[in-house]
């Protein structure tokens, strides 16, 4: 269960920040310069995502937790938002995921 809670966050915060690139420099949405909303979503997303990546390899579940809360309400605005964007609540929901797998470790123990 350790192996699988790593991987799922590592590969979870990885895919976040792909996303933000993508939104700040590659958003076909806005013709505007990143500016403040870049620094927004860096807090937002970016950070949350290293905090998971952290956590998951350090195995600090709660860490895990903490990165799930921060980035929820940005990542069910931008569920509803139209194309790619939408798919930031993946790694949040996969947050979770992490941490229950960390929360509730399978016992190996014959009973």
């Amino acid at each position: 269960m350790r192996i699988a809670g790593i991987f799922i966050g590592v590969i979870a915060g990885l895919f976040s920040i792909g996303l933000w690139i993508i939104l700040v420099f590659f958003n076909p949405y806005t013709v505007a310069s990143p500016g403040k909303a870049a620094v927004n979503t860096f807090m937002m997303l970016v950070i949350p995502a290293c905090l998971a990546i952290v956590a998951s390899i350090m195995n600090k579940k709660y860490f895990l937790l903490i990165a799930f809360i921060w980035s929820l309400p940005i990542s069910l605005y931008l569920a509803l938002t139209p194309g790619i964007f939408a798919l930031f609540i993946a790694p949040c929901i996969a947050y979770l995921i992490c941490f229950l797998l960390m929360l509730f470790p399978k016992n190996n123990a014959a009973d």
